[in-house]
């Protein structure tokens, strides 16, 4: 029999994820933090809960959706754009204290490239994070929360920009001008993949290890950007004339590759 599986957060990624999962066979218990939401997931074969993380408590039937859990995705961005104040560890330090009550063992978190910060060339999971804004830094430091409790089995994975149905930078880049960074490689990820790398992770128990979850193509950003702005039909993007040399850096999902992991969704 296989296993039953959390996830907290089950939104862009976090819903056709579970529903991947339960193809599978896996059971799945889906959290939201919208009531309305409920019928939705339990239409698709979820077993829905409300849990709402705040820094202060967690809301909602947190105990219930672990129950029985063996593997559970925390898929809950800092979300902190709007909200300084807000204070993602501490969330993330509530609900590890929840954890250690119930009958979880393992745990994919899933993390951000933007834990390396402004570093320029290759990045591999090896290379030391340097975050540069609040979110990486909250992100950093949740990982570790994880990492650091030798009781359950964690694999960190370090997604690249998010790309897939109605979410691509191209629409927020479309028409604005002066931008300076059209030198840089792009390290960006479809959807599609980011489920099949953490259902891969799950089916080989490849725990304890980080992973960077980035499409190996590279392309500029100028070109990238372009030539996408064109496909859609969109107003391209203006950059800045060109530099005389490359920057940026270029995320490597060397643990995946070195485990001859197929990337199936092409970034174009």
């Amino acid at each position: 029999m296989k296993n039953t599986i959390g996830i907290i957060g089950c939104g862009w990624l976090g819903l056709p994820l579970a529903k991947s999962l339960i193809q599978a066979g896996y059971y799945v218990h889906g959290s939201t933090t919208n009531k309305d939401k409920l019928d939705a997931l339990e239409k698709e074969g979820i077993r829905p809960f409300i849990v709402i993380l705040d820094q202060e408590r967690i809301t909602g039937s947190i105990t219930e959706f672990l129950n029985e859990v063996d593997i559970l995705v925390i898929n809950v961005p800092p979300g902190l754009r709007g909200n300084y104040k807000e204070n993602y560890v501490f969330k993330m330090n509530l609900l590890h204290e929840e954890i250690g009550k119930s009958s979880v063992k393992k745990i994919v978190f899933v993390s951000s490239i933007s834990v390396y910060g402004a570093a320029v060339g290759e990045v591999t999971e090896d290379s030391i994070p340097k975050p540069i804004t609040e979110s990486g830094r909250q992100l950093f430091e949740a990982e570790k929360i994880f990492q650091n409790d030798k009781t359950i089995q964690t694999a960190i994975l370090r997604f690249g920009g998010l790309i897939g149905p109605n979410r691509h930078p191209v629409t927020m880049l479309s028409g604005k001008k002066g931008l300076d960074n059209g030198n840089e490689p792009i390290n960006l990820i479809h959807l599609d993949d980011c489920i099949h790398l953490i259902k891969t992770v799950i089916e080989n128990n490849w725990w304890n290890q980080i992973f960077n979850g980035v499409y190996p193509d590279h392309p500029l950003k100028r070109d990238y950007y372009y030539q996408t702005a064109d496909k859609n039909m969109l107003p391209r993007p203006v950059y800045l004339s060109l530099e005389s040399k490359k920057s940026g850096k270029i995320v490597i999902s060397r643990n995946f590759l070195n485990k001859n992991v197929i990337f199936y969704t092409s970034i174009k």
